[in-house]
């Protein structure tokens, strides 16, 4: 099987799903160190991959391209590559990769009668494809197995190497942030993309007094959507003038790479599920992530370094791994992997409203006593 020059991966989903991708651009720079590799995704979801030196070339589409777009990425994409590698289940992934390649492979759903049916054409214009577990199999080590063949020839272990993620590269802090804060300090993203994965204001409200108690100033970190400045506001808006001196709202006025840098000063992160807060886990520092729905099996925070295929179990209180920790909360049904108790974007998820201030206080001070121990 003749090595591939050129190597085009294709991740048209969230800012989260193009961060995990980057396991899976090192272990082909391993294999095919001289291949060109190009990334293509949606606009404004690539600044994970700002810096990445392995990227060659963004090459960006809108979430729904008109017909002029759809022409330019044809000429543009048209039998370019060597190699298509589809990280993305989604019909549109599948046409891009047929476009650019005639050798693809791809992740399929095929978890029910109907998906496999749905999927039937996609696994027939892949020369490899793996399946898509939500439960038993983590995202990162999914997009990996889209190399087992080519290691396989080569003779090699896909999985001997340690697997980290890689993050953007920083970029400096507005001045007025900068000017504002200090040492030491713990960012918390309260803001998830849905409903269902969020977790109390008044939780957040308590953790934030607790938090400044100890003496940490409190940077929230939040996107430019209006839903999590809103969110923020509402948070601050329960504390009292005495505790909100100790912290600062960022107003989404930071991008990626910014956050990046916010995140290699902070003694510690807490957050949803979220992207940002595989990105805190990417930047290794302490990370605690606060899980409701979602298996940490399929989409925990991968813990940099770790050597293996599943760093986490289904359902566990409290899940330590390397600098992450993973909090569940409380039930039999926990993670059920659905949109929530009414499996709708903005329904509640009682595991998340059953999940205490107190259990996310004494997991900080247990990892803030952990990387203190460390230093």
């Amino acid at each position: 099987m003749k090595d591939p020059s050129r190597v085009l991966f294709i991740a048209t989903r969230q800012i989260g799903d193009v961060l995990v991708t980057t396991p899976l651009i090192e272990a082909a720079r391993r294999i095919w160190p001289k291949a060109q590799f190009d990334f293509l995704g949606y606009r404004g979801k690539l600044d994970m991959l700002k810096g990445n030196p392995e990227v060659h070339e963004l090459i960006e589409t809108s979430e729904h391209p008109n017909l002029w777009e759809y022409l330019k990425l044809f000429n543009r994409l048209f039998q370019r590559y060597d190699l298509a590698i589809i990280t993305q289940p989604s019909d549109r992934a599948y046409f891009f990769g047929s476009l650019a390649a005639l050798r693809r492979v791809g992740v399929v759903v095929q978890d029910t009668p109907k998906s496999r049916q749905k999927s039937a054409w996609k696994r027939s214009i892949c020369m490899h494809w793996v399946p898509v577990d939500y439960f038993e199999q983590h995202v990162i080590i999914e997009k990996l197995k889209l190399l087992e063949p080519f290691y396989r020839a080569k003779g090699l272990d896909l999985f001997a190497n340690p697997i980290s993620v890689t993050p953007p590269s920083g970029e400096a802090l507005t001045p007025v942030l900068q000017s504002q804060l200090r040492q030491p300090y713990i960012v918390l993203h309260p803001g998830p993309l849905n409903g269902y994965k969020r977790w109390p204001l008044a939780y957040w409200a308590q953790l934030i007094k607790d938090l400044v108690v100890l003496k940490y100033q409190v940077v929230l970190s939040a996107s430019p959507a209006e839903q999590d400045l809103a969110l923020n506001r509402d948070i601050l808006s329960l504390l009292d003038q005495e505790v909100t001196q100790s912290v600062i709202d960022s107003k989404g006025q930071l991008n990626l790479p910014q956050v990046k840098t916010l995140l290699d000063g902070a003694a510690l992160y807490i957050g949803v599920d979220t992207s940002v807060t595989h990105l805190a886990a990417a930047c290794e520092i302490p990370t605690i992530a606060l899980f409701g729905p979602t298996p940490p099996t399929n989409f925990g925070p991968w813990p940099n370094g770790f050597v293996g295929d599943r760093p986490y179990q289904l359902r566990d209180r409290t899940q330590i791994v390397g600098k992450v920790c993973i909090l569940q909360g409380p039930g039999d049904c926990v993670p059920c992997r659905k949109a929530g108790c009414f499996d709708t974007a903005n329904s509640k998820s009682e595991c998340l409203d059953l999940l205490e201030p107190s259990q996310v206080l004494e997991a900080a001070k247990k990892m803030l006593g952990r990387s203190a121990r460390l230093s």
